[in-house]
């Protein structure tokens, strides 16, 4: 059975390909891709290669993968959440990886850490993953604060190798966790 989770102010449910224009506009805004990324992938590499990677977590099991979150009130897409075993380093039993990113109309609403809330709650008692946790760049403090408010505590903060740097690099990754 697929993600659908419902809060008080947003829809949690399966990302599909009507999708690929929000996350275009999502994935091509510089300010929301500032510590993931560089370039702007074209909607063809959104449509073709991006969405439906996201896509195969789903069938790799219904538990997993990306959530497009939804404005209630008015259906609007606000951005996505994530749910999904560790991918760069190996998976440990019980283990789930959280994550999330929002289009800069939603930001300084509190809507990231609603949804992110309401997945880790998921993760816990429906799924009963024993840890959680979440990384991003030391200085991406926005996304920080929304793993500080959801109850995740700073773990580590650890070096990765990046040909093309970006910004802040320098300062390196942190990770969370949950308990």
């Amino acid at each position: 059975m697929a993600l659908h989770l419902t809060t008080e102010r947003l829809v949690l449910r399966p990302l599909h390909a009507g999708d690929v224009d929000a996350l275009h506009a999502l994935h091509t805004d510089d300010e929301v891709m500032r510590y993931l990324s560089r370039g702007r992938p074209r909607r063809e590499d959104v449509r073709d290669e991006e969405l439906p990677r996201m896509l195969a977590w789903e069938r790799r099991d219904p538990a997993w993968g990306y959530s497009a979150v939804l404005d209630r009130a008015t259906g609007a897409f606000l951005g996505w959440v994530l749910l999904r075993p560790a991918v760069e380093r190996e998976p440990r039993p019980g283990e789930l990886e959280i994550g999330w990113r929002f289009a800069r109309a939603a930001w300084g609403h509190g809507y990231a850490t609603e949804a992110a809330r309401a997945l880790l709650d998921h993760a816990v008692t429906a799924l009963g993953a024993r840890s959680v946790f979440a990384t991003t760049m030391a200085v991406n403090t926005a996304s920080r604060r929304v793993m500080e408010k959801i109850g995740m505590r700073y773990v580590r903060t650890y070096e990765e190798h990046h040909d093309d740097p970006l910004p802040g690099a320098e300062q390196g990754e942190v990770e969370y966790r949950h308990p």
